[in-house]
C-alpha cells in the first residue's frame, strides 16, 4: 500500500481522501493549521490523533509518505510541493491553480525534476464525461474537427475555474495556447476562502497555432449557469453543465461540402444526457493515472494554464493587447493573490 498524506483539510480534502481510500492507499497523515478542521476530518475518516499534524514539515518527517496530496490554497502550493519533493515523496498531486506566479511554477518543476517525483496538477477535466464525450464527438467525421470552444458562465473566477478551461482547451485541441487577449473585470468580489484572496472575472480569447479559438466569459455581473459551445466545420455541440444536457447538431452528409455561409441547411440532431460530474471518481482516476505514470495533467500543463492566466492580466493592463506566448516576455516574479 502506498503511504499517503493530505495537506489542507477543506472541502477538496474529503474528496481526495475518499478517492484515496477507494483505491486502498494507506492514509498515514493529514495536516492543517486549524485544530477543529483536523479533528472533524479525523473523526469522519476514523484516523487516529497521531495522524493529525499542524505543521507540514513535521507531517513529512514523521510519516515519510510516498504520495502527497496538496489540497491547500494556491499561495502555499509552491512551498508544500518543494517540501514534499525534498522529503522523498514519489507522487505529488497538487490542487489548481498550480501556483501564484510563473517563478513558483518553475521552482516546483525544478524541485520535482531534481528528486524524481511525479507532479500532477488537479486539472481533472480529461476524466469527466463533460469533456471526454464532446472531444470524441468533435473528432468525428460528421463534426469536421473542433474550430472553437466558447464557455459562458457565472462568476467562476479566472484562476479557480478559468485555469480548468485553459487546460480543457489544450486537451481538446492537443495544441498549446499561442495568443491571449483579455478583458479583466476591475470589480472585486469577496472571496469565500478569505479576504486575502482575489480572483477576478472577465473575458478571455485564446488561439492556437492551428487556428482554433477559445472564448471564456465569466464576469462578476453574471450569476448563473455554465454553458459550453463546441463549434466545428459541420456542426455544433451545446453542453449545459448544470443540467447535464448535450445537444449535438451536424449537417446532413449530403450537405457537408456546401459553403459555410449556408449555415441553416438541414441537419441531424440528437440529445445526450450525462450524469452529474463525479468529482470523487475524477480524483480517483487522477490518482491512478499519477501512480501509473500515464495520462495525467502534469506540471508542464499546470504551468501552461498559469501562463495563460498571467498573459490575460498583461493583456488587460496593456490596453487589451494580444500577448504572443512565444515571443512576449511575461513577469515571472509577479505574485497574484489567487486562492
Amino acid at each position: 500500500m502506498v503511504r499517503t498524506v493530505v495537506i489542507g483539510v477543506g472541502r477538496m480534502c474529503r474528496r481526495h481522501l475518499q478517492a484515496a481510500r477507494s483505491i486502498d492507499l494507506d492514509i498515514v497523515g493529514i495536516c492543517d493549521p486549524l485544530p477543529a478542521a483536523l479533528d472533524e476530518t479525523a473523526r469522519e475518516f476514523e484516523l487516529p490523533s497521531t495522524a493529525c499534524f499542524s505543521r507540514p514539515e513535521l507531517l513529512l518527517r514523521d510519516t515519510r509518505p510516498e504520495c502527497v496530496i496538496i489540497a491547500a490554497t494556491a499561495d502555499s502550493h509552491c512551498e508544500l510541493t518543494c517540501l514534499a519533493a525534498e522529503a522523498g515523496a514519489r507522487y505529488i498531486l497538487c490542487e489548481k491553480p498550480m501556483a501564484c506566479s510563473l517563478e513558483e511554477c518553475n521552482r516546483m518543476l525544478a524541485a520535482c525534476e531534481a528528486s524524481g517525483a511525479r507532479l500532477a496538477i488537479n486539472h481533472g477535466i480529461r476524466f469527466l464525461d463533460y469533456y471526454s464525450t464532446p472531444k470524441r464527438l468533435a473528432q468525428s467525421e460528421a463534426f469536421g474537427g473542433l474550430t472553437s470552444l466558447t464557455v459562458v458562465g457565472g462568476n467562476l473566477g479566472l484562476a479557480m475555474n478559468g485555469t480548468h478551461f485553459f487546460e480543457a482547451f489544450r486537451y481538446l485541441t492537443d495544441q498549446a495556447p499561442l495568443e491571449v487577449t483579455a478583458w479583466v473585470s476591475e470589480e472585486r468580489v469577496p472571496n469565500p476562502r478569505g479576504p486575502q484572496f482575489m480572483d477576478h472575472g472577465g473575458a478571455i480569447r485564446v488561439t492556437t497555432a492551428g487556428g482554433q479559438r477559445f472564448y471564456l466569459d465569466i464576469g462578476p455581473d453574471q450569476g448563473h449557469g455554465l454553458t459550453m459551445v463546441y463549434a466545428g466545420r459541420y456542426g455544433q455541440i451545446l453542453v449545459d453543465i448544470l443540467s447535464g444536457t448535450v445537444q449535438v447538431t451536424t449537417r446532413q452528409d449530403s450537405n457537408r461540402e456546401s459553403p459555410t455561409t449556408r449555415y441553416n441547411l438541414p441537419a441531424d440532431s440528437s440529445t445526450i444526457h450525462l450524469e452529474p460530474p463525479d468529482v470523487v471518481a475524477a480524483a480517483r482516476a487522477m490518482l491512478l493515472a499519477l501512480l501509473d505514470g500515464n495520462n495525467y495533467p502534469g506540471a508542464v500543463e499546470g504551468r501552461m494554464a498559469v501562463q495563460v492566466l498571467v498573459a490575460a492580466y498583461v493583456s488587460h493592463e496593456t490596453g487589451h493587447r494580444t500577448v504572443d506566448l512565444r515571443t512576449d516576455p511575461l513577469p515571472r516574479e509577479r505574485w497574484f493573490p489567487w486562492a
